[in-house]
């Protein structure tokens, strides 16, 4: 069995019974992993409890941002590997993250790619083709942009490679969690545009939301992806629409 000793994997999590055991279990190449809990209200933290060499802790959410720094404080080695609890890594990505930290060199940090599925089913075009992420770094060359409430990516001070094997990511199990997945990114997000005093309109509620779903299942081929495509690039659209209504409420309340 792969373990890496010199890497902490770090997750946050609310409401991830569910998903926690798979991800867990996958994690174990690591040499420390740490859970920041935002209270869950589900057996987030029985499921934790039966993992002894998992740390964890609870603490109020924020946001994105401010809960990833929060778990960046808390690891004791200096490789970070941050994951979603709905994601997993697989075992020729566990094998190449540890070759290249084995390996001697002056890359600070790696994107992973990342494979989403619909269900159980690979979605193999609707924008997600060429999606990838910062998830493994330096702590001492990166921390994530406070300004960034979702969508959080870290600043990277160094160089930066892509690794070639990638993540699975199971972003939609049924349509009532995804959408209160994003329901939840369109509400920091218009709180991120309200900081930045943008005042939505017109080409807000109607044009950008129906350039969303072009973009995701025209351009971006989701129309291969068939009824999958349709409904995740529809929620893309609904995602940007609840934004700026979210948006508009804040200066009603203002």
């Amino acid at each position: 069995m792969i373990k890496i000793d010199n890497l902490s994997a770090l997750v946050i999590t609310y409401n991830e019974a569910e998903n926690l055991p798979g991800l867990l279990e996958g994690l174990d190449f690591a040499g420390e992993i740490i859970v920041v809990d935002s209270f869950s209200t589900d057996n987030t933290i029985e499921i934790l409890k039966k993992y002894p060499h998992v740390s964890f802790v609870q603490r109020h959410f924020k946001n994105f941002s401010d809960q990833r720094n929060f778990a960046l404080s808390l690891a004791k080695n200096n490789w970070i590997l941050f994951t979603d609890a709905d994601e997993r890594i697989p075992d020729n990505l566990q094998r190449e993250i540890a070759h290249k930290l084995q390996s001697p060199q002056d890359t600070v940090a790696y994107a992973i790619k990342r494979q989403f599925f619909f269900k159980d089913k690979p979605l193999r075009f609707s924008g997600y083709q060429s999606n990838k992420a910062i998830r493994l770094f330096r702590k001492d060359h990166g921390k994530y942009d406070h300004n960034k409430l979702v969508h959080e990516v870290p600043l990277i001070s160094g160089k930066v490679k892509i690794l070639k094997n990638k993540l699975d990511h199971y972003s939609y199990k049924d349509q009532v969690s995804y959408q209160k997945k994003i329901d939840s990114y369109a509400r920091l997000r218009a709180q991120e545009l309200f900081l930045m005093g943008l005042q939505p309109n017109a080409f807000h509620f109607y044009l950008k939301p129906a350039y969303r779903f072009v973009r995701h299942f025209i351009l971006r081929l989701g129309f291969l992806d068939g009824r999958s495509g349709f409904i995740m690039s529809n929620l893309e659209a609904e995602g940007v629409k609840k934004r700026y209504q979210y948006l508009k409420a804040l200066y009603r309340t203002e």
